[in-house]
């Protein structure tokens, strides 16, 4: 197989799991949320829907996350320092705290949103508080995520270190509008 059909493999491995019986699926909520409820309690279960969501959007696997709580409107998921995510002083790079941030409240967008309702992340506006030299775990909050009108929504993300001080304070513009519905 080439390089090339490996994503489409994933993205249809992912669907897969998505529509399989195991995992019975409340019309009422998200496909990730339903996978996240079924997984999380498990052994290895949060390691493994974290594996999902990178499968799905593999950039994020750079930072080697892990997803501690998912449910509408919060998600919180952490990475460990290690090499890869340091930068020349041997802090945590910048990015990799703004790929924390993105990739937790676009799940949480995911987890938190009806069928209904698509989104779209337009921008980001980062403040680095302090220089973060442990694991970090970010909490990503959002309100007004019901179904409605399109607008603009504001998911807000406080990044801590181990020491429970906030170190990067991130907020995630994101649009959020009703589906098009194709005959």
């Amino acid at each position: 197989m080439g390089r090339d059909s490996k994503p489409m493999q994933v993205g249809t491995k992912f669907r897969d799991l998505l529509s399989q019986s195991k995992i019975k699926q409340n019309s009422a909520m998200s496909p990730v949320l339903n996978i996240w409820k079924k997984l999380s309690p498990k052994p290895f279960g949060k390691w493994l829907f974290t594996r999902v969501i990178c499968f799905k959007a593999p950039y994020f696997a750079t930072i080697s996350p892990r997803f501690e709580a998912l449910r509408p409107g919060y998600a919180r998921v952490s990475m460990k320092i290690r090499r890869g995510v340091q930068n020349h002083i041997q802090s945590v790079h910048a990015i990799a705290m703004c790929n924390l941030a993105e990739l937790g409240a676009g799940t949480m967008m995911e987890a938190s949103l009806s069928q209904n309702m698509r989104w779209l992340p337009r921008g980001m506006s980062v403040q680095y508080l302090k220089v973060a030299r442990t694991n970090l775990v970010a909490e990503c909050v959002a309100n007004d995520i019901d179904d409605g009108p399109a607008r603009d929504v504001i998911v807000s993300c406080d990044i801590k270190d181990a020491g429970g001080n906030i170190v990067c304070h991130a907020d995630v513009a994101m649009y959020i509008s009703p589906r098009k519905v194709h005959p």
